[in-house]
């Protein structure tokens, strides 16, 4: 099965596709604008990472509590509440300006981002109720592609507009993105039977943490899809320019470059190597995934062959992101779907910001070259997990 076929096959999978590009491009839209606009208050480094974490921590905080208000109302009603959500806090970041306000930046990003995560885990337990098996992992591909595409050309064209137009023009054009995102999915309709629950939001947060505690593989393959956060490198990138590259090229072109080569990696490599994965041979994926970091650490010392090594890293993460993450869709019982994807989505997340700390701790003593290498060997451990978790499955 082909990307075309399953989304001329199934008419929804395309207009939820289609959502989640205009909705995914506008989340990183928004991103140039608020840290351009940062720079412009003269905000300190630690102003600057805080606002980083918000965008990061309402995945954490959030998942028990949107994990049971999934399972518990209709789909559409909760994606529509939080698609305007999303637009409202857009709106509302017209309104800051100046770093006195920054407290006020930080709860419009904590809702907006919680807002998104929701919705995103929302439409991530909704896609086995409609396809399943390749088609399923085919799915999950199709939207992992649209974020990376999102996140290249999204933060590429804002940055442009941002440096043409200026930030307020920005953030309105980001605004209409929601509203077309909005408009398309009033137009979009659900004819798939979903289980709904009378049950209290507590009990449902308490039975969803007793069901992962009691299925084992599904605990097991939580933790196989987190290592995908091995691979977010966004620190590492950010400390290369700043330490390697800035006497070869300016530091944000170095950044945007190596993120850019990176997210085209993870968009076309399942066009390649999608159908060839299976349970057999997801063991030598990871180890690959492996190599290609290692490699990425040993060609580090020129800005040019890094890039080429970069690619590489990216190639493999979207089809281990996407296997791993049907497989999880595929052993959950409907009624649980919401809560354990946004549990799962909490792990990965934890798992994003401990490599992130890993990799800003462990600089201060070791060469970047070594502290990547780490990483690398860190999918050979994952490989040998999945060769022992395999037999289960």
């Amino acid at each position: 099965m082909t990307y075309s076929e399953l989304l001329k096959n199934n008419p929804l999978i395309a207009k939820l596709s289609l959502l989640q590009f205009i909705a995914y491009f506008g989340a990183w839209f928004s991103n140039v604008a608020i840290y351009t606009m940062l720079v412009n208050f003269g905000s300190s480094a630690l102003a600057i990472s805080i606002v980083t974490a918000m965008h990061l921590l309402p995945a954490v905080v959030i998942a028990p509590l949107s994990g049971a208000i999934i399972d518990r109302f209709r789909v559409k009603s909760l994606m529509m509440v939080l698609l305007l959500s999303e637009l409202c806090m857009t709106l509302l970041f017209l309104t800051i300006d100046s770093k006195d306000e920054l407290w006020i930046l930080l709860i419009l990003i904590f809702i907006r981002m919680g807002s998104s995560s929701m919705f995103f885990s929302t439409e991530m337990s909704l896609l086995p109720k409609l396809v399943r098996g390749k088609a399923l992992q085919k799915a999950n591909e199709i939207h992992s592609i649209i974020w990376s595409f999102t996140y290249a050309a999204g933060m590429a064209v804002s940055g442009i507009v941002v440096n043409s137009y200026g930030i307020k023009t920005s953030i309105l054009i980001d605004v209409m993105f929601f509203v077309v995102a909005i408009i398309l999915f009033l137009n979009i309709e659900f004819k798939v039977d979903i289980i709904h629950t009378k049950e209290k939001i507590s009990s449902m947060i308490k039975d969803g943490f007793l069901y992962i505690k009691n299925n084992k593989l599904v605990l097991h393959l939580l933790f196989l899809h987190a290592s995908v956060g091995l691979t977010s490198f966004d620190t590492l990138v950010t400390l290369l320019a700043k330490n390697e590259y800035k006497y070869v090229i300016a530091v944000p072109l170095s950044i945007g470059i190596t993120n850019a080569v990176r997210a085209f990696a993870l968009m076309i490599g399942p066009l390649f190597i999608t159908n060839r994965v299976n349970k057999d041979n997801l063991f030598y994926i990871f180890i690959f995934q492996g190599i290609a970091i290692i490699f990425w650490g040993f060609l580090q010392f020129n800005f040019y062959f890094a890039l080429f090594a970069v690619f590489l890293t990216g190639f493999l993460t979207t089809t281990i992101w996407s296997y791993t993450y049907a497989l999880i869709q595929e052993k959950v019982e409907d009624k649980y779907l919401g809560r354990v994807i946004s549990y799962n989505d909490m792990i990965f997340m934890l798992s994003n910001i401990i490599t992130t700390f890993f990799i800003g701790i462990m600089a201060g003593f070791i060469s970047l070259e070594f502290v990547t290498a780490f990483l690398g060997i860190g999918f050979f451990l994952v490989a040998i997990y999945y060769k022992w978790l395999k037999k289960f499955l």
